[in-house]
């Protein structure tokens, strides 16, 4: 169990706290919401969950096959709804590995990305596919 604190801090601005460690966060509404964007919105934070949880799971993956992933890339594209209610439609994922497809650590690789517990938990609604780029 973890514990995740926080405060409205007004303007559509919160703080979150991370309980074990103490650190924090902000976030703001985006500018197509209301917001003025100065800070991670939440759904801007689904999106970059996506792509650390990827790398980290990834990462753990590898560890067992003898690779070190230090140097993985991703970017993820949030894309959300044009039409109501208002949500994420797609994030779109990009993987810039440091090995090549050929590595016998690839194929388990792909799958550990496909499996990371945020990809899961999203709803099947969201369109979320992953490119991977490899190395030469």
């Amino acid at each position: 169990m973890v514990k995740i604190t926080g405060e409205y801090q007004g303007e559509l601005h919160c703080v979150a706290k991370h309980e074990p460690s103490g650190s924090t966060l902000v976030t703001d509404a985006p500018k197509d919401n209301q917001g003025r964007g100065e800070a991670f919105s939440p759904t801007d934070l689904v999106a970059t969950a996506l792509g650390t949880c990827i790398a980290t799971t990834m990462a753990i993956a590898a560890r067992k096959h003898g690779v070190e992933l230090r140097g993985l890339r991703y970017e993820v594209i949030k894309e959300m709804s044009a039409d109501a209610p208002r949500r994420i439609a797609r994030l779109a994922t990009q993987i810039w590995m440091p090995i090549p497809e050929s590595h016998p650590a690839a194929k388990p690789l792909v799958g550990a990305a496909h499996s990371c517990p945020v990809h899961r938990s999203l709803d099947a609604a969201v369109d979320r596919p992953i490119t991977f780029h490899w190395s030469a």
